[in-house]
């Protein structure tokens, strides 16, 4: 069985508290829950991950081009939060390690601050899933899984 991969940057342990109307009542461990029911309904597994330290999440994206070029990985799904706006490293660490990867975003980041509408991730994932609050892990998940058996 295949694993999916899911990643969570900086400040989304805080969700169900952090800015409710933004990001909802959820928590991350609601989050994690609904992503175990998707991987389940997809038959994958799931290894669900939150980081705040760019360089943690940079090793983890290694780990899963090696995972994936192994066979063992179906892809990534990203939720980087601020870093997504800032960060060249995540994008050189998805590029080389040639992972599949969906970018993620709980709100709509381009009916948001301006400063949120440029994404250093999007050039380097397969796709990008933005809006549906947390309900969008799940359908990231299964739009990985639609990816990975096209494959």
């Amino acid at each position: 069985m295949k694993t999916a991969l899911v990643l969570n940057g900086p400040n989304l342990n805080l969700l169900g508290t952090r800015e409710p109307a933004v990001y909802g009542s959820a928590t991350l461990a609601d989050v994690e829950q609904l992503c175990l029911r998707a991987c389940a309904a997809h038959g994958l597994a799931l290894d669900f991950r939150q980081s705040n330290h760019e360089g943690e999440l940079i090793d983890w994206l290694h780990q899963a081009g090696r995972a994936e070029a192994a066979g063992s990985l179906a892809g990534v799904v990203l939720n980087a939060g601020a870093y997504t706006h800032t960060s060249v490293a995540l994008h050189d660490a998805i590029k080389g390690a040639g992972v599949t990867l969906i970018e993620l975003h709980i709100s709509n980041v381009h009916a948001r601050e301006a400063f949120r509408h440029h994404s250093y991730i999007s050039p380097a994932a397969k796709a990008v899933m933005a809006g549906f609050g947390v309900a969008g892990y799940g359908l990231a998940i299964a739009g990985l899984a639609q990816i990975d058996s096209a494959r």
